[in-house]
């Protein structure tokens, strides 16, 4: 098999977080157009996360926050955003690197993303972690439910809601 030196995975998945860095960095300047409105799904204790005691306590693997309609001050870098969202009527101030995100939803558009997160998972739980695992790829879907992937001998392509969920590492050689 040959070595891939160019590392297309690499490229791919940080073309895809380049797509949400500019959806999240234009609704940080202009708002949300439409009816917009994201749903985030993110590793709580990936390296670089910041969250209070009370939300790691709540959700203390992953957390899914909707930016739509009460959100503020949604400040967008190169490698994270931070915003303040309330939470039982607590505001709270939240900030999370682009790869500890599990996946990105617009549900007025049915545009999705969906990443592994093996970058990120090191720092939560090496015990969680296989030794050998492969990059983080991005995983394009389009539904109106993103899919979290069980296992990498899961299908690599299947039907929800009607929409084909396609793995890019189905075309990739093993």
């Amino acid at each position: 098999m040959a070595t891939d030196h160019i590392r297309y995975d690499v490229l791919a998945r940080d073309a895809l977080r380049g797509v949400l860095r500019r959806v999240m960095t234009d609704a940080a300047e202009h708002g949300l157009p439409g009816d917009h409105h994201f749903f985030i799904t993110f590793l709580s204790t990936a390296e670089g996360v910041k969250l209070s005691p009370r939300l790691i306590a709540q959700y203390p693997e992953e957390m899914t926050i909707i930016l739509q309609h009460q959100f503020w001050d949604l400040v967008v870098t190169e490698d994270r955003f931070e915003v303040g969202l309330s939470f039982g009527g607590i505001p709270e101030r939240l900030v999370v690197p682009f790869n500890a995100i599990k996946s990105f939803f617009d549900p007025s558009v049915q545009f999705g993303l969906q990443f592994e997160t093996s970058d990120a998972v090191a720092a939560s739980s090496p015990a969680e972690t296989p030794a050998a695992r492969d990059p983080a790829l991005p995983v394009p879907v389009g539904t109106k439910n993103p899919t979290k992937s069980d296992s990498k001998d899961e299908a690599a392509a299947k039907s929800v809601d009607g929409a084909e969920i396609v793995r890019l590492d189905r075309f990739r050689k093993k």
